[in-house]
C-alpha cells in the first residue's frame, strides 16, 4: 500500500478545515490545493463528486529530506486526498511516506520517512475524533 485512509461523516469544507488544522499542529502547511472535480469539469466536461488533493509539507522535515538527496523533491509534498463517496461520507487518504521514500536509498531517509508517517497518522487519529 502507498497510503492509509479514514472515512468520516460531514461536509467536505468542514473536514478540509479540520484536516488542515491538524496538519498544522504537526508542523505541516498546505502548499497546494487541487480541486480535481472542478478541473475535470472545466477542462473535459466530466462531472464527478468532490475530490481535493492537498499538498502538505513540513518545512523542517522537507529540508532534511532534500539535504539527504536533492532529487527527493520528486516525491514531495505529502499528498492528502479528500473525496466524497457514494454514501456521502468523506474519505481522507494520506500518502504513506514510508512506502514512497523507500525508493530512496540514502542514509537517514528511512528514519525521516517513519517520522513523517507518524505525524500523518496522528493527524488521521485526531480527525477520527
Amino acid at each position: 500500500m502507498y497510503g492509509f485512509n479514514i472515512s468520516l461523516k460531514g461536509d467536505m469544507q468542514s473536514i478540509r478545515e479540520q484536516v488542515t488544522a491538524e496538519l498544522q499542529k504537526e508542523g505541516f502547511g498546505v502548499l497546494t490545493e487541487i480541486d480535481v472535480a472542478a478541473t475535470l469539469k472545466k477542462k473535459i466536461g466530466v462531472e464527478r463528486k468532490p475530490y481535493l488533493i492537498l499538498g502538505a509539507c513540513n518545512p523542517q522535515l522537507a529540508n532534511q529530506a532534500i539535504n539527504a538527496d536533492p532529487d527527493i523533491g520528486l516525491l514531495l509534498p505529502c499528498n492528502v486526498v479528500l473525496r466524497e463517496e457514494d454514501d456521502g461520507s468523506i474519505n481522507v487518504g494520506f500518502m504513506d511516506p514510508a512506502a514512497v521514500l523507500s525508493l530512496v536509498d540514502r542514509e537517514g531517509v528511512t528514519e525521516l520517512a517513519s517520522e513523517v508517517r507518524s505525524r500523518l497518522e496522528r493527524v488521521r487519529d485526531a480527525i477520527a475524533g
